[in-house]
Formats: structure tokens, sequence, C-alpha cells
């Protein structure tokens, strides 16, 4: 069975260089009406080790190829975030 080809994001670091990023999952929490992002390194995941990965809350730009990524800050976020990927984590793991 053909792996599944994950959606692949261009994100720039604070010194301006672009990294590749493959997009684990979205989701959105309707009780804030926010949505987020989950995603990890390209080739991250071909290693057997822990892969670490990173979440963001972001809006759909004007465009669709457009987006605006904005850093988790509050403890509230990230208790949601961690929750999401717990699950994803899971389901995965089912998969296998």
């Amino acid at each position: 069975m053909a792996k599944e080809e994950k959606e692949r994001i261009i994100i720039p670091d604070e010194n301006g260089e672009e990294h590749l990023f493959e997009v684990l999952f979205t989701f959105d929490v309707e009780e804030s009406g926010k949505s987020y992002m989950v995603v990890e390194p390209v080739g991250a995941s071909d290693e057997d080790e822990e892969v670490e990965v990173f979440a963001f809350r972001f809006e759909d730009g004007e465009d669709e190829e457009d987006l605006a990524l904005f850093p988790i800050e509050t403890d509230e976020e990230w208790d949601i975030v961690e929750e999401m990927l717990n699950t994803f984590s899971e389901q995965e793991e089912d998969e296998e």
C-alpha cells in the first residue's frame, strides 16, 4: 500500500532561512474559532528516534497558497495542541 503523500510547507526561521516541513495534521477549535497546524521537518520520521514537531496557530490568507503562522503563546492553547497530538499519535500507532 502506497504511503499517503503529506502536504508540505516552507517555513522561514528567525534568520530568514527556509525549511521544508510536512504537515502532520490541522484542526480547528470551535470554541475559539482558531485553527492550528502541527508539522515536522521533512525526512525526520524516516529515523527511529523521537522527532521534534512544531505547532502553530494559522489563518488562511487571501489566496489558497497563502498562510499566516503565529506562535502558540498560551498554556491553554498548548494543552489543546498536546491533547490533539496524543490522539494523532495513538491513531498512527493503530495504523501500523
